[in-house]
């Protein structure tokens, strides 16, 4: 797979998944100046109708031994001094060790390999979804359908109802040798 081809495959994994939060997806976007002063092209540009709001996705596939490894440390400065949000998208196994534990390392990274047609999320496509989740404040993605802790279940609890497994902090444990009353 070409660099193209995996920027195209990971416009099109975007739309598909977030085109009904009202998310817009481009392709090629010129967006200022680079950190040597060249002018800027984001590989994936996603803009929220919404909020007004927009992230920036630089793709980065390599899938045999190449110069990919000595672009990463400039497309993370990069990004970082871009004044908008953004990260790299990237998969491949062609990546050098140092380079990959850079990747996993940084908050501006995310590995993500959706296949054709998918518009699911999956363990190949949490990362960059999770991303993109942070930024634009969807947060029902990681809650999913659990329930949130209601503060009676806390209470009952604490005055000796049935137990919720919450941590009773009383008056003993908080005066207690480490605490000085």
């Amino acid at each position: 797979m070409s660099g193209a081809e995996y920027a195209n495959l990971i416009a099109a994994y975007v739309a598909r998944r977030f085109g009904a939060r009202s998310v817009k997806v481009y392709r090629e976007i010129r967006v200022g100046k680079s950190i040597i002063g060249k002018n800027r092209c984001i590989d994936v540009f996603c803009v929220c109708e919404v909020t007004n709001k927009a992230f920036a996705i630089e793709c980065k596939f390599q899938d045999s031994e190449g110069t990919v490894d000595e672009k990463i440390p400039y497309t993370l400065d990069d990004l970082e001094a871009m004044p908008m949000a953004g990260c790299i998208a990237y998969a491949g196994k062609g990546f050098s060790a140092g380079v990959l534990h850079m990747l996993r390392a940084s908050t501006r990274a995310a590995h993500c390999l959706p296949v054709a047609d998918q518009g699911d999320a999956t363990a190949d496509t949490k990362e960059l979804d999770h991303l993109l989740a942070m930024y634009f404040g969807w947060w029902d993605l990681f809650v999913g359908k659990k329930k949130p802790v209601s503060a009676t279940s806390a209470t009952t609890a604490a005055n000796g109802g049935a137990s919720t497994g919450a941590l009773d902090l009383t008056d003993s444990f908080l005066n207690g040798p480490d605490f000085p009353g």
